[in-house]
């Protein structure tokens, strides 16, 4: 395992092993020191895997053997049409798998008010976001769990996402991984992200400090999620700049694992292009999320008119290829979506 990276407010801790908590999850809130929050529409036929992922979470041990917190799932139903309620009590009413799953429902439809539900539900001092698709490896919640002991200032982290094929992925697509939450070119060292580079962790296995989050993000965020025409992305990244906005370390924690699960379905040129046209139609949002309130009139303008000009320069360039490459026509749709961003997001407000 990667160690971390040593600053004045990260250190290395020794091994932990993770047990889960003995209380009943009918009828109450669950208490334990991490929640493992999977929000979930229609996933019927991708949670058996999740939990089964983190069912190995739960038989990883380390050497001393020794249990250190409570830890549990807690699945946030956002208006499934399907059988994933009947899902989750099929595993509740099953006598060998040991991790405590808790199950609620958030009627509006939306990752960020399923997100927000979870943060209300949970009492742990910590939550970690696993997606339905997403599936974790052996040591990722052990990785979790040491990391929030080694860095006292954290306010959330995230760590690597790797892409889980079904088939043979096109040669394209190391140019449009960051669209679809993969991040796999990170170093396997720790760092921090600083607000100077602008980037942040994606949302797929992110953990946060509850307390950051009730503090700094707002109950209903402007970016709800990918909800029927509205396909507007990076309602994670509006939470985390809240969070950075108000003082608390984002990091990336290397030795943290899982794999995105992404079939054929997600790799067409018309899904592509959808995700990022939502990408590109939510960034006016992000950028502005990032300034105080008195220089978004003068940066507002000073971002459409860079827009503009590197619109028009890949054009230029790139005009003959748009039809033929999807990966081309990725890049043209994020730059013509972002120009579109401000007049769409006035429209969608």
């Amino acid at each position: 395992m990667p160690s971390l990276m040593t600053s004045s407010n990260c250190q290395e801790q020794p091994p932990l092993t993770l047990t889960h908590s003995d209380a009943q999850l009918s009828g109450h809130r669950p208490r334990w020191d991490l929640t493992i929050a999977i929000c979930t529409y229609n996933g019927e036929a991708r949670l058996p895997a999740v939990l089964r992922c983190l069912q190995a979470c739960y038989d990883h041990r380390t050497a001393d053997d020794r249990p250190v917190m409570s830890w549990g799932v807690l699945v946030v139903d956002n208006n499934s049409r399907d059988r994933t309620a009947q899902i989750i009590q099929s595993f509740q009413a099953d006598p060998d798998y040991p991790v405590p799953l808790h199950y609620c429902q958030e009627p509006r439809q939306g990752l960020a008010f399923a997100r927000q539900r979870a943060i209300e539900t949970a009492t742990s001092e910590w939550v970690a976001f696993v997606d339905d698709d997403n599936l974790p490896q052996p040591d990722w919640v052990v990785a979790a769990y040491q990391f929030t002991q080694a860095c006292p200032q954290v306010g959330a982290f995230g760590g690597r996402v790797l892409p889980a094929f079904e088939s043979e992925p096109p040669t394209y697509f190391a140019q449009i991984a960051c669209f679809l939450s993969v991040n796999e070119r990170l170093p396997a060292t720790s760092f921090l992200y600083t607000r100077a580079a602008r980037l942040l962790p994606p949302g797929a296995g992110l953990v946060v400090r509850r307390a950051a989050w009730q503090a700094c993000v707002p109950p209903e965020l402007s970016l709800c999620g990918r909800v029927g025409d509205w396909q507007l992305a990076s309602e994670d990244l509006e939470a985390l700049t809240y969070i950075q906005n108000g003082g608390w370390e984002i990091w990336h924690n290397a030795t943290m694992q899982l794999r995105h699960q992404l079939p054929q379905s997600r790799l067409t040129r018309s899904y592509l292009l959808n995700v990022v046209r939502g990408t590109g139609l939510a960034r006016h949002r992000i950028r502005m999320v990032r300034l105080p309130a008195w220089q978004r009139p003068l940066f507002w303008g000073l971002y459409l008119l860079n827009d503009v000009q590197k619109a028009l320069r890949f054009y230029l360039c790139h005009r003959d290829r748009l039809e033929t490459d999807v990966a081309a026509a990725c890049q043209w749709e994020f730059l013509t979506s972002s120009i579109k961003s401000p007049f769409f997001l006035w429209r969608y407000r």
